[in-house]
C-alpha cells in the first residue's frame, strides 16, 4: 500500500508523463522484486522505449510481440511482460528482468504493479493532454484572431504558414487552395518557385489523396519513400522527410483546399499534431472563405467606382469650363474644403463627383445632402446621426452623414438654405472633426471632406447677416464658379448631341441629327434651367421625336417659352426714353448676371471698362451702388 500511495502522490506531482515515469519506475521495479524495469510503445512496427530503469541487457522482442498480440501478461524465462490497458489500442506495456525471482509467483506482484502503474499514468496523461490543449487552442485562439483581421488572401496565406509552423515545429508549410474547374490545386506560399505559387494537378500525390478522400494523412519518415512525390520537391529545391496534411472545408461543408506541413524538426509528427492542424484547417478555412468574399466584394466596389468615374465629365471647350477643368485637377487630391457656385442647374453635382472621383478618395463613399429640403432639426439628424430616444420617432440609434461619409466626400447642396444653428454645429465639426450624435454625449471623429455648393450670393447672405461669416471662410478656401447655360456658346451643341446619343441608345433608337435651324433655334434660347432644361429636352426628343432629324419645328414643340421681359416702357414715353430706361434695365441685369465684377459686365456688353463707367453715368446710374451689391465680405470689389 505504501507503493500504491507513493504512486497516487507522484501522479499528483507531475504533469508531464515522462517525469512521471522516470520518478516511478525505479519504485515499481523493486516492489516487484526486478532488477530491471522498462516501459515501451509500439509505433508503426518499432518499439520505442518510453522509460526504463537498470536496463542493460536486449529486449525480448518476440515476448513483447506475444504480449501486444494477446493483450495478456506473458512471461519468458527471467523476462515477464504486462500490457498497459490506459491505451486503446494496447501499443504499450511494462517489462520485467530478475535474475533471480523471489518466488514462481512473482510475476503476479508484477502485474498488481504494472496495473497501478498504468492508473497512476492515465491520470497524469489526463491532465497533461487537458494542459496541451488549453495551451494549443489559446495559441490558435490568438492566432485565428490575427487572421481575421487581414484582408487580402495573399497575406492571409502568408500568415497560416507562418502560424502553423511555429505551432507544429515544421520547416515549411502550404495551403493549397483547390482550382475545380481547372483541376489544379494552386499551393502558397511556395518557397523557391517563381511567384510564389505551385501548381500541380489535383490527383497528385499525398494532397490530391486528402482531396479525394477528405481525410487527414500522415506520413513518417520510415514511409516518405514510396509516398511522396518528389517531382513537387525538385520544383521547390526542397526534400521532404515527413508530412502532414489535412482537408479544408468551406462552413458549408465543400472542398475548399488541403492545408499541408513538412519536416518535422524533431522527429515524426504526433497525434496531436494531427489534432492541432486539424484544427488550424478547420479555422483557416473560415478565414479564406471570408477573406475572399471580402476581396470580392472589394473588387466589384472599386468597378463601380472606376466606372462611376468614367462616366462623370465635363462636357465642353469654352475657356470657363477650360479653367474649371484645370483647377478640378489640381484641388482634387487634396482635402481642401471647396465651394461650387452657379445657377441651378449648372452641374454643381457633376462637378462635385469630379473632384471626389479624381482624389484619392474615389474608393470611399461619396454622400449628398440636399440642405434646403430639410427642417433645422431633421438637418441636424441628418448630418450628425441621432441616439435612440433622442426624439419621438427615434426607435434605433442611426450614424449621421458625417460618420457614412468617413474617409470620402459629404456634398452638402444648398448650403446657403441651412438654418442658424444648423450652421454652428457644421462650423464645430468642420473645425475639430469630431460629431456628436443628437440626443448623445459621445465625441465620434470622421475624416470627411466637404464640398458645398448654392445658386445664392453667400457674400450678400454674410451682409445681410442670414449666413455666418467664419462658416462662409471655412468653405471658401477654393470657389468654383460654373457658368450658365447660355454664355457657353457651342458647348451647348456639344452637350445637346452628348445627352441626345445617351438617350437615344437607351430608347434603341439611330440618333437623329439637328438641322441648321434647330441649332440656331437652340443657341438663340436663354436657357433657364440650363443644363437641366437642355439634358431634360433631348431626353424627350429621343424618346418622342420621329425621322432621323430634328427641326426647329421639333424644338418649338418642345422648349419652354422665353421668360418674358417685364414691361417697364409707357406708352407715352418718347423713343429716347424707352430706349434709355432698357439700357439701364439692361446694364443691371448684365453686372448682376456677373456678379458685381465690372469687367466681366463690359465684356459682356462688348465695351472697355472705363466706357461702361461713362455710359452708366450718362444714363444716371451709380457705379459705386451696384459694385457695392456684391462686395464679399470685409470691403474688397471683385474685378
Amino acid at each position: 500500500m505504501e507503493l500504491v500511495e507513493r504512486l497516487l502522490k507522484l501522479s499528483a506531482e507531475h504533469d508531464d508523463p515522462a517525469e512521471f515515469l522516470n520518478g516511478a519506475l525505479p519504485a515499481v521495479a523493486a516492489g516487484a522484486g526486478a532488477d530491471s524495469a522498462v516501459v515501451v510503445r509500439a509505433e508503426r512496427g518499432r518499439w520505442r522505449i518510453l522509460a526504463q530503469t537498470g536496463l542493460d541487457r536486449k529486449l525480448p522482442y518476440d515476448l513483447l510481440s506475444e504480449v501486444l498480440d494477446r493483450e495478456v501478461p506473458c512471461r519468458n524465462g527471467d523476462w515477464w511482460a504486462v500490457p498497459l490497458s490506459s491505451q486503446r489500442p494496447r501499443i504499450e506495456l511494462i517489462a520485467f528482468w530478475a535474475q533471480s525471482p523471489a518466488s514462481e509467483g512473482w510475476g503476479s506482484s508484477a502485474n498488481a504493479l504494472a496495473q497501478w502503474l498504468d492508473s497512476s499514468l492515465g491520470l497524469v496523461r489526463t491532465r497533461y493532454r487537458q494542459g496541451r490543449q488549453i495551451k494549443r487552442l489559446q495559441t490558435i485562439l490568438e492566432i485565428t484572431s490575427q487572421w481575421r483581421q487581414t484582408q487580402r488572401t495573399d497575406e492571409l496565406l502568408q500568415q497560416i504558414a507562418e502560424a502553423s509552423t511555429r505551432l507544429l515545429g515544421a520547416a515549411r508549410a502550404s495551403i493549397f487552395l483547390w482550382d475545380k474547374r481547372g483541376k489544379t490545386l494552386v499551393g502558397r506560399p511556395a518557397l523557391g518557385v517563381e511567384g510564389g505559387e505551385l501548381r500541380i494537378a489535383d490527383d497528385v500525390g499525398v494532397v490530391g489523396e486528402v482531396l479525394r478522400s477528405g481525410q487527414l494523412r500522415r506520413v513518417d519518415a520510415e514511409e516518405a519513400v514510396g509516398e511522396i512525390d518528389r517531382r513537387v520537391d525538385q520544383q521547390l529545391n526542397f526534400r521532404t522527410r515527413n508530412l502532414l496534411c489535412a482537408p479544408m472545408r468551406t462552413p458549408e461543408g465543400g472542398m475548399l483546399g488541403a492545408f499541408e506541413v513538412l519536416n518535422k524538426r524533431e522527429g515524426n509528427f504526433t497525434e496531436e499534431d494531427e489534432i492541432a492542424l486539424a484544427e488550424l484547417a478547420t479555422h483557416a478555412a473560415v478565414a479564406l472563405a471570408s477573406t475572399q468574399q471580402f476581396e470580392q466584394l472589394a473588387r466589384v466596389h472599386y468597378q463601380m467606382a472606376d466606372q462611376a468615374a468614367a462616366g462623370v465629365r465635363l462636357i465642353g471647350q469654352c475657356p470657363a469650363i477650360e479653367a474649371l477643368r484645370e483647377t478640378i485637377a489640381r484641388v482634387a487630391d487634396t482635402d481642401l474644403a471647396v465651394l461650387i457656385l452657379g445657377e441651378n442647374g449648372t452641374g454643381k453635382e457633376v462637378v462635385s463627383q469630379m473632384v471626389h472621383y479624381l482624389s484619392e478618395r474615389r474608393h470611399q463613399p461619396l454622400i449628398a445632402v440636399n440642405c434646403a429640403a430639410l427642417t433645422e432639426t431633421l438637418l441636424e439628424s441628418e448630418l450628425f446621426g441621432h441616439e435612440r430616444g433622442a426624439f419621438t420617432d427615434a426607435h434605433d440609434a442611426r450614424p449621421g452623414k458625417f460618420e457614412l461619409a468617413s474617409g470620402g466626400t459629404l456634398f452638402l447642396d444648398e448650403i446657403g438654405d441651412m438654418s442658424p444653428g444648423g450652421q454652428a454645429k457644421l462650423l464645430r465639426v468642420l473645425e475639430e472633426k469630431v460629431v456628436v450624435r443628437v440626443g448623445g454625449s459621445r465625441p465620434i471623429t470622421t475624416d470627411t471632406r466637404v464640398i458645398a455648393a448654392t445658386n445664392q450670393n453667400l457674400a450678400q447672405l454674410v451682409r445681410e447677416k442670414r449666413f455666418r461669416e467664419d462658416l462662409f471662410f471655412r468653405l471658401n478656401v477654393v470657389s468654383l464658379e460654373l457658368p450658365p447655360l447660355r454664355q457657353r456658346g457651342d458647348d451647348l451643341l456639344s452637350l445637346a448631341q452628348h445627352f441626345l446619343e445617351t438617350f437615344c441608345s437607351k430608347a434603341r433608337r439611330t440618333v437623329p441629327e439637328f438641322t441648321a435651324a434647330a441649332r440656331k433655334r437652340m443657341l438663340a434660347h436663354p436657357w433657364p434651367g440650363n443644363v437641366r432644361e437642355l439634358r431634360n429636352l433631348m431626353e424627350r426628343l429621343a424618346y418622342l421625336s420621329q425621322g432621323d432629324k430634328i427641326d426647329a419645328s421639333d424644338l418649338e414643340f418642345i422648349l419652354a417659352p422665353e421668360p418674358s421681359m417685364p414691361s417697364i416702357f409707357q406708352l407715352h414715353e418718347s423713343l429716347n426714353e424707352a430706349t434709355r430706361q432698357f439700357q439701364i434695365q439692361y446694364i443691371q441685369q448684365q453686372v448682376e448676371a456677373a456678379r458685381g465684377n465690372m469687367t466681366e459686365a463690359a465684356e459682356r456688353l462688348g465695351m472697355h471698362r472705363s466706357n461702361l463707367y461713362r455710359k452708366m453715368r450718362q444714363l444716371g446710374m451709380s457705379p459705386e451702388s451696384l459694385e457695392q451689391k456684391d462686395r464679399p465680405p470685409g470691403g474688397e470689389t471683385r474685378s
